[in-house]
Order: structure tokens, then sequence, then C-alpha cells
């Protein structure tokens, strides 16, 4: 035992004799993600779950959150840079390293989604039954939800048909929405959703797809001016989030720092994280409605065609599934059925 290590041992086990109570552990952990500080993500969601999370264990874990990318590196290197343990704790897209993260995929399927909060109950059942084990084993896993309906956003002549779609270069964030937006005819192009105002400007893209949430910390409602939704049992897509921790970093908290931290974590977390996300829809919307723009709405026998066009997509990840011994076809009956029990 090094001397340093051996004197600390001794102090404390003359403090624990004497009576006098040992000094709490201090923990800090950081944290790293992508968005604004102001968007909703990290104004409504982490920032308010590392308060708590300090409240709760009476200052002995302090939670930093960098936003922006503050820390450096892209958003697609968040994974690794939790893994590596540069950072203790990220919120990324498992997507943004396409393949990597294959079950997670399972709900980013077009025509999979409800709702934000019943989808994301549904992801976190089987983040415990199916992920935990397999995509997720090397790291300490806090929450998991995706985003309300996805949506269309152009500038220039608006997405009212399939064919509207024909070579417009749309920005996607993950390889299933990418492989969705192509066989809709579109030129797919992966981006992070930090990129999106300055590529949006140059006319490097023509549009992009997102939810309304996040469009008004962007200003797509001022970059883009068509936007075109989906409304109906099932949405066109959405995308999968993460709130990951480094497995090291959270095997050396004391193991009543770690009860506090899961007991804001997980399932309910999760859902009211979808929950708020959907929520927000409304005011990124308002601000579109308020300058005039156009907002076209798909339903109804509509809706099925743009359904049936996308079936492709959810016929080859099934058999890119089957390439990898995976059983895509149990998880998407599963994942349904999940969304539809956790919507009652």
């Amino acid at each position: 035992m090094k001397k340093r290590t051996f004197l600390k041992a001794g102090l404390m086990a003359a403090l624990m004799a004497s009576g006098v109570p040992a000094l709490a552990q201090e923990v800090t952990l950081r944290m790293h993600q992508f968005l604004p500080p102001q968007a909703t993500v990290p104004a409504q969601i982490l920032i308010p779950w590392a308060e708590a999370v300090g409240e709760a264990s009476g200052g002995r874990i302090k939670i930093e959150v960098y936003s922006a990318m503050a820390l450096g590196g892209t958003p697609p290197q968040l994974m690794d840079q939790v893994a590596d343990g540069v950072v203790d704790i990220a919120w990324t897209l498992p997507g943004y390293t396409p393949g990597r993260f294959p079950r997670v995929e399972v709900f980013e399927l077009p025509f999979m989604m409800t709702n934000a909060e019943a989808t994301s109950r549904a992801y976190w059942d089987m983040y415990e039954s199916d992920m935990a084990d397999e995509d997720f084993a090397d790291f300490h896993m806090l929450g998991a939800w995706v985003h309300g309906p996805g949506v269309i956003h152009v500038n220039g002549d608006a997405v009212e048909s399939i064919e509207d779609m024909d070579g417009l270069k749309l920005r996607g964030p993950t390889r299933v929405i990418n492989d969705l937006l192509g066989e809709l005819g579109a030129t797919p192009i992966g981006m992070p959703v930090p990129a999106l105002p300055e590529n949006l400007a140059k006319g490097v893209i023509d549009g992009t797809v997102i939810p309304w949430e996040v469009t008004k910390a962007l200003k797509i409602a001022e970059l883009t001016n068509a936007h075109t939704e989906f409304v109906g049992e099932r949405t066109l897509y959405t995308a999968a989030f993460v709130l990951i921790m480094n497995q090291d970093s959270y095997d050396a908290m004391p193991a009543d720092l770690q009860e506090i931290l899961d007991g804001l974590s997980g399932a309910e977390f999760s859902a009211n994280a979808g929950k708020v996300m959907q929520d927000a829809d409304a005011a990124g919307r308002a601000v579109a409605t308020d300058r005039g723009n156009t907002i076209v709405t798909i339903e109804g026998d509509d809706l099925a065609t743009w359904e049936a066009a996308a079936q492709p997509v959810i016929d080859r990840w099934l058999a890119e599934m089957a390439a990898k011994d995976i059983d895509g076809a149990d998880l998407l009956t599963r994942a349904r059925a999940l969304i539809s029990a956790n919507g009652m």
C-alpha cells in the first residue's frame, strides 16, 4: 500500500473509532452534449435532471453540463468520449455511429412511433430486455428516449407528395432515416444537428428532417419556408437518443450515490424526457406559423401512400439484422406491441 493511501485509510479508521463522522465523498461528473443550452433538451431535461441529482445527493454529486460540444470533438464522437472516459456522461444519438448499436434502430424505422412518451417507455423496456447486455454492455444507461413526430422542413417548394421529394438534398440524422429519405426519392446527407443552420444558409442542403421542438433554437423556421407534417396513428419517423455514462465512472461511485443517480434515471425519466420533447413541438411550430411559412399536413389515404413507399426500408433492415444473426422480426413485433401497450 502506498504511503498516502495507508495514511488516508488510517485517518478514516481513526475517525470512525472516535465517533467522528467521516467526510462524505464528493463526486463530480462531466456531461457533454451537442445542442446550445437554451434548446429544449438541455434547458428542460438535462440541466434540471443534473440539478435534481445534486439536490437529492445533498450536494455530494455535482454534474457539470457542457453544451454545444464545449469540450471539443464532434457529436458522432460523443459515444467514444464516454467509452474512453474523456467525459463521464453524454447525451447523443447512437445512430450517429452507424451500425454500432443495431437494435436501437428498430425505433427509428418508418411509421413506428405513435407518440414520444409511449415510444420512449417501449425503448427503455427493450433496452433492459435486449440492448443492455448487447449493444450497451460497456456503458451504464441513464435514459433512452425519442422525440416527437418527425417533420420535413425545406427552403423552396413545399413537399406535398412523395414526388416532391425527388432530388431534394435533405439532411438526415441516422443510417435508417437516411435510407428512408433515399427510398422516398431524396438525396440523403448525413449531418449532426449543430451543422444545420450553416448548411441551410449556404444552400448546401435544401432542407432537413427534425422535430418541431429543436427548430426554435436553431432558427430553422427562418432558414426554411415550408414544412410537412405527418398526422396519423403512427408518424413518418423518429430518432432515438441515449443519456449514457462511463461504466468505470459509475462503478467508482459509492453504492448510496449510485442508488440516488439510478433513482432519478431509467424508465420514468426516459418517458418524461420524450414527453417534454413532444410538448415543446408547439412552440417551434408557432414560430413557423407566425412567420407565415407554408405548413402541409399529410394524413388519411395520402399518409397510407407514404407508408407503403417506406416499406422497403423496413424490409432491408430486417435482412440486415438477419445478416448480423439478430432476429429483427422479433424486435419489430415486440417494439410495436410495447409501443401500443404503453400508449394505453
